[in-house]
């Protein structure tokens, strides 16, 4: 799939190389890119000197203004990818039994919207990673303090002294014992022994279930429950620390380190999310194991490849280059997506392509999972300063001064979320946080090996994606608009690619407001019989037709080369769409209202269980809608909005006696057409669906309301 050449020859002592892209393809893509580019300047060219009849002219410049230059800027990201092989083998010759330390930190925040059983999973999946396993271990941050996590914990650990040396003896792929043991249900089991571990797996599921329905944890296990007052809630209690295995020696199970984590919340207290999370592990972490490299993963993003770790530390020991490399990051792939991901969540083209063309610019984004940091870095080393010997951990842990360090008031007159750790006052706080580092002079790399290294659960639902889609996209623009944009943050620190790629994603939000204005605008005219663009038999149609025809085409043959189909192709066009015309506006208009004082950002946890009735059509590809929203109610107003434009067009195109019409509208029709073809299922949610996921009487009815009051008004305009 990826037709790559050496960038230089490999050197024997090299733990990893990288690629780049055959010349032939790059010439042929830059030669693409420049005719767009020449087409885009003779569209503008056109709205500068061919007069109009009315003021939308401007309008179309303005908008062919912002799409020329946004276009331009997301070409670095495809201007010199790169691709990135380890040699595994040669980390196992080099080190044997003496890698570094590695801590895994895995975070959950909610037993509800995260299973416990799920995130058992997860840490089971990271207890088997191909690695040293005393020199290995796992944190698992609760940020709900959930007792039923707690107890989810404690019979993971029986669980893991079956599972773990089960793994590594049979060379187990997957290491999440779900996902490994339900692929095995339907072909059968190959031997007695994986039976055996598959009823021993179902019984510590049935036992986590029915604890999590009864809520009586605490009758299974006693010790360590102490740590929970009796009037403890989720967001009002003292730090939890329990070490539930002590692996820093080598035992006979090969059970790694695990250790249970919920810092001290108060309501008087700011706790920043997820980044205040991950400061307290790095802080206790560093008295228990202060692994010398981290992996952070969500709950839900359990580890599909074994050697995912070593793939990394080929990356992070390189002896020529590895010593200006801060973190590694993995693409973010899904389990659950449908065959033709119907919400468009695996993102394929930005994992295959565009993170590839961020490594050639000087690194990826940090994107909150799936990457593995040097532990100094994330917590300040300068650039260029040498890297200090690993703490020496304690021998005898005492967790009761170890417990403060998770304090809410530990903080106060600190340089962590500013100096050291993951930086606060933003959604995401993963990529501004990569951002400073990367400024500071260090690189990252991207590795997207072919058995994708972590598997993740994405949304099931419309709602739930465009939750998810509005904090991204709101996270990315504050960070533009903050002392951080790489815009003057980066000038001069990181290289004006990269400072392009990453206004390429920060500039998702604004991009909606022309986005939905071109979108309206160009249906209304179409009612009202304004034409926006050239006669289709007219030469300066011609850049227009190229644009429309060509780029889509490229982005057709760009997701199959990813591996995708064109059903799925046309998913992920829908989902853009939806993403830009609701998600990315209510983003938008979060971040203006937060910078005028008037409200603050919330963060806010994507949900990782549905109903049974939802799962079914969610596999059959069925689109689920079923809530009031906002932004559903902005999505059927302008779906409504195209299709009554559309079909009060083409009723005047039938009873035109001429031809006239279509040579002044055709490109109009057009696009007005595409937008009701690909909001078919929206309209099938609105007026023909009677299950539980179709669109909300009331929204449906408010949304007919807008669109016809706007295509009444521009009638008798």
């Amino acid at each position: 799939m990826r037709e790559v050449e050496d960038r230089f020859s490999p050197v024997h002592d090299r733990l990893f190389e990288t690629r780049r892209r055959r010349t032939g393809r790059m010439i042929a893509y830059r030669a693409f890119a420049v005719s767009v580019f020449g087409c885009i300047c003779w569209i503008l060219f056109y709205r500068v000197t061919v007069p109009v009849e009315n003021r939308t002219g401007l309008v179309m410049l303005i908008l062919e203004i912002w799409f020329g230059l946004y276009w331009v800027i997301r070409q670095s990201l495809r201007w010199n990818p790169v691709w990135r092989y380890t040699f595994t083998d040669k980390l196992s010759l080099r080190y044997k039994k003496d890698l570094p330390r590695l801590d895994v930190f895995v975070c959950t925040a909610d037993p509800v919207i995260e299973p416990p059983l799920m995130v058992v999973n997860t840490v089971l999946s990271v207890l088997a990673l191909d690695y040293p396993p005393e020199k290995l271990a796992v944190y698992l941050s609760d940020d709900g303090g959930s007792e039923l996590t707690f107890y989810a914990l404690t019979e993971a650990v029986e669980f893991a002294k079956i599972w773990v040396p089960f793994c590594k003896r049979v060379n187990v792929e997957p290491r999440s014992p779900a996902a490994y043991l339900s692929s095995k249900a339907n072909s059968g089991f190959d031997s007695a022994e994986e039976e055996e571990v598959a009823k021993l797996y179902k019984e510590m599921a049935v036992r986590i279930e029915s604890a999590s329905k009864l809520e009586e944890a605490r009758l299974n296990y006693s010790d360590g429950f102490s740590q929970w007052d009796s009037d403890a809630t989720g967001r009002n209690h003292g730090t939890i620390l329990q070490i539930l295995v002590d692996g820093r020696e080598e035992n006979e199970k090969g059970i790694p380190t695990l250790v249970y984590l919920s810092r001290e919340k108060r309501p008087e207290h700011h706790h920043h999310y997820k980044a205040g999370s991950m400061n307290a592990l790095l802080r206790v972490s560093s008295k228990i194991t202060c692994g010398r490299f981290i992996l952070n993963l969500d709950c839900d993003m359990y580890s599909n490849n074994s050697k995912s770790a070593l793939d990394a530390l080929c990356i992070l020991l390189d002896e020529k280059e590895g010593k200006k490399i801060a973190f590694v990051q993995f693409p973010q792939w899904f389990e659950n997506s449908t065959r033709n991901d119907l919400y468009g969540s695996m993102m394929r083209v930005i994992a295959n392509v565009e993170f590839n063309g961020l490594d050639g610019n000087g690194g990826p984004f940090y994107i909150g999972t799936g990457c593995f940091h040097r532990r100094d870095v994330i917590c300040g080393r300068n650039y260029g300063e040498e890297e200090e010997e690993s703490q020496k951990v304690q021998e005898v842990l005492e967790l009761e001064k170890i417990k403060p360090l998770a304090s809410c008031t530990y903080e106060e007159g600190s340089q962590w979320g500013k100096e050291m750790g993951l930086k606060y006052g933003c959604p995401v706080e993963d990529v501004i946080t990569g951002l400073a580092i990367q400024c500071g002079g260090w690189k990252s790399a991207y590795l997207n090996p072919k058995q994708q290294a972590f598997l993740g659960v994405a949304p099931t639902n419309l709602h739930q994606m465009l939750v998810q889609q509005r904090r991204w996209s709101e996270g990315d623009f504050q960070i533009f608009l903050s002392e951080y944009s790489p815009v003057w943050y980066g000038q001069g620190k990181i290289s004006l690619g990269l400072i392009l790629g990453y206004c390429g994603y920060c500039l998702w939000a604004p991009s909606a407001v022309p986005v939905a204005i071109y979108s309206v605008l160009t249906a209304l005219c179409l009612l009202k019989g304004i034409p926006l663009f050239p006669k289709v038999s007219s030469l300066w149609f011609i850049p227009f037709g190229y644009v429309t025809v060509v780029v889509n085409a490229y982005s057709l043959v760009d997701f199959l080369w990813c591996g995708g189909t064109f059903r799925g192709w046309w998913n992920e066009e829908r989902m853009w769409l939806y993403r830009r015309t609701s998600s990315f506006i209510f983003g938008f208009m979060d971040t203006i209202l937060k910078k005028l004082g008037v409200s603050e950002s919330a963060f806010v946890i994507t949900a990782k269980v549905g109903e049974e009735e939802a799962a079914e059509r969610y596999e059959k590809e069925v689109m689920e809608f079923g809530v009031e929203s906002p932004m559903f109610l902005l999505l059927g107003t302008l779906g409504m909005l195209n299709l009554f434009c559309f079909a009060a067009a083409v009723l005047r195109l039938m009873t035109s006696r001429d031809g006239g019409e279509l040579q002044k509208m055709g490109l109009q029709l057009v696009i007005t057409g595409v937008l009701v073809v690909i909001n078919w299922p929206l309209y099938e949610g609105m007026l023909l669906r009677k299950d539980k996921g179709k669109m909300p009487i009331s929204v449906t009815v408010k949304s007919v309301v807008l669109a016809l009051s706007a295509c009444t008004c521009i009638v008798f305009l």
